[in-house]
């Protein structure tokens, strides 16, 4: 069991410079996860059936939204993470939501005895969990992405957590989620926890997002040692068929 007081800033601080969790899709890209990057003149995004994340630049001109138009296609979607200017007239938007952005503070991490490793052969019943309770965008190969870890009871998947974008030093927890009738019991805790301890092994440190109107995951985050960072903005957006 390991605890620490990590490097994450005070939820004002540091705004104005650049930082990897900024844009955190494009540092994953341009970072550990470099060899999942598909590129276009400035732009980067992840393989759609691996991750819907587009990472645009912070200025992006009438050529970038050209650019993400070419790899969206007729009637395709993007979406941005920490984004908030809105995309041109074209682009109809289909999602918004105002986020936070959380990091370890303090987290006491430890292994999961009842915690399983997920691979490949699991997808189609992680899909079933994740179309029952919405954590998130899960595609059939986001399990790539990093280290999933699960809970079953007699046999079933009933909880699970995992690692998303990799920004250089950091590891986003991503697709936290328990079957209703389980809630209650921890396991979210425990696998959030769990799934930090793998983090934290490779010396890196681990952070999340959620909806900034969700409370109770704001506070179950809180409670294990997370810490705000900043707000942040999610967007989706298609163009016309």
């Amino acid at each position: 069991m390991t605890t620490r007081q990590s490097e994450a800033e005070p939820a004002d601080a540091g705004l104005q410079q650049a930082h990897p969790l900024d844009s955190p899709a494009r540092a994953a890209l341009t970072g550990p996860h470099a060899h999942f990057a598909e590129r276009r003149g400035r732009l980067l995004r992840y393989p759609p059936d691996v991750s819907p994340w587009l990472a645009l630049p912070d200025d992006p001109d009438a050529d970038d939204w050209a650019d993400a138009a070419a790899l969206a296609g007729p009637g395709g979607s993007i979406a941005l993470a920490g984004f908030r200017s809105p995309p041109p007239e074209h682009w109809e938007i289909t999602f918004r939501a105002d986020g936070v952005q959380y990091v370890d503070a303090g987290l006491v991490t430890a292994p999961d005895e009842e915690a399983v490793r997920l691979g490949p052969a699991d997808v189609p019943e992680i899909l079933d969990l994740v179309e029952r309770t919405r954590p998130g965008p899960f595609m059939s190969r986001t399990i790539e992405m990093g280290t999933y870890l699960g809970i079953r009871r007699e046999g079933r998947l009933v909880a699970m957590a995992g690692e998303r974008m990799r920004p250089p030093g950091w590891t986003e927890i991503s697709a936290v989620c328990t079957a209703p009738e389980f809630r209650g019991q921890g396991l979210a805790a425990r696998l959030i926890l769990a799934v930090a301890d793998g983090i934290r092994s490779r010396g890196e440190t681990p952070f999340l997002h959620a909806a900034a109107d969700n409370a109770g995951a704001i506070r179950l985050y809180e409670a294990l040692g997370f810490r705000l960072r900043r707000p942040t903005a999610f967007l989706a957006a298609r163009l016309p068929g």
